[in-house]
């Protein structure tokens, strides 16, 4: 059994990370951190998990644990880091963006690998130390990574998002607030989001030649969690031949979907799927491409990573069902 710690444990990705490892059949939950809550019980941060789990918050951390995920804020997980050392052979998750970037992937005697596994799984498993990506970010390069792997790419890109309310964390705010959110939409962030940095990375991987733009309007949607990305650019190619090549590009990557049909939010919502569809409009490429942003765009993926990295297939623990209804 892979013996688990969770750092952060009373938000959003730590929960769903929690719901996930429950039921998963090579995995030990030790223990799950939590300052603000320390010595109570899970459910009174995970509500849900009331008669599922008995367990406790607590503020002490086991450094012999197998692997460790960091569900801390943004920027916060060197400074735990720095504070907390962990056994030699720990493996680290990271949930953040501290290492997301190569000009931040070295830390401490530490060498983070991107944990895309659609890009990068034959690094992963062989890795320690993972960066897992960002939501907004898995779904975006999953949407462009064949087109790149393919030096396609020859002109700018533009991208329009709209991920849920718990995209933003579990600390209350204005723009998550029911009130302000229910019946209304908004921008924030245009054309210079955070992810933007750990997208172009990847197409780089893969087409280095490739320095045109990509036009990201991240938006905020009306509900709880998921993340529904359109993406248009100019491509001369036929449709089928570019259906082929996404087809060969995911063969084998068993979370990842093509289809040329109309798909919605609803297919992929709580489970690690990535559908992505693609329509052709003379030479503009519409790409559209759906995930949840806590499963496939944080927490699942993040376990999807460990499987890797501990010689599991990819997908144990990773069956999910969809809310299709």
């Amino acid at each position: 059994m892979i013996n688990i710690g969770i750092i952060g444990g009373s938000g959003y990705t730590a929960g769903e990370l929690i719901r996930i490892l429950m039921f998963h059949p090579n995995a030990t939950l030790d223990f799950v951190y939590s300052t603000t809550n320390a010595g109570k019980p899970l459910s009174v941060a995970h509500h849900d998990l009331m008669g599922d789990i008995e367990m406790n918050f607590t503020d002490t951390v086991n450094p012999n644990v197998n692997v460790v995920f960091l569900c801390l804020g943004h920027g916060k997980s060197k400074s735990f880091l720095e504070q907390n050392q962990f056994a030699s052979h720990t493996k680290i998750i990271d949930l953040g963006n501290d290492f997301r970037l190569i000009k931040d992937k070295e830390f401490d005697n530490k060498s983070f690998v991107y944990g895309l596994p659609e890009l990068n799984k034959a690094v992963i498993k062989n890795a320690q130390f993972i960066a897992n990506p960002g939501c907004f970010a898995t779904a975006i390069q999953l949407a462009l990574l064949p087109l790149a792997k393919n030096e396609m790419l020859t002109t700018d890109v533009h991208i329009n998002a709209t991920t849920g309310s718990t995209g933003a964390g579990v600390s209350p705010s204005e723009t998550t607030h029911f009130s302000w959110r229910s019946n209304n939409m908004s921008h924030y962030k245009a054309f210079e989001h955070q992810h933007l940095g750990e997208i172009n990375q990847s197409v780089n991987q893969l087409q280095a030649d490739y320095t045109n733009e990509l036009i990201f309007v991240p938006n905020r949607g009306d509900f709880a969690r998921g993340i529904f990305a359109t993406l248009y650019t100019t491509i001369e190619e036929n449709l089928e031949d570019i259906v082929a090549k996404y087809e060969a590009f995911y063969k084998d990557q068993p979370f990842v979907t093509v289809t040329t049909t109309g798909i919605n939010m609803k297919q992929v919502v709580q489970t690690n799927k990535c559908i992505i569809s693609l329509m052709k409009k003379g030479n503009r490429l519409l790409i559209t491409s759906v995930i949840d942003n806590l499963t496939k765009g944080a927490s699942g993926q993040a376990i999807q990573n460990m499987n890797l990295m501990f010689g599991l297939d990819e997908t144990t623990g990773l069956h999910l069902k969809p809310s299709g209804f």
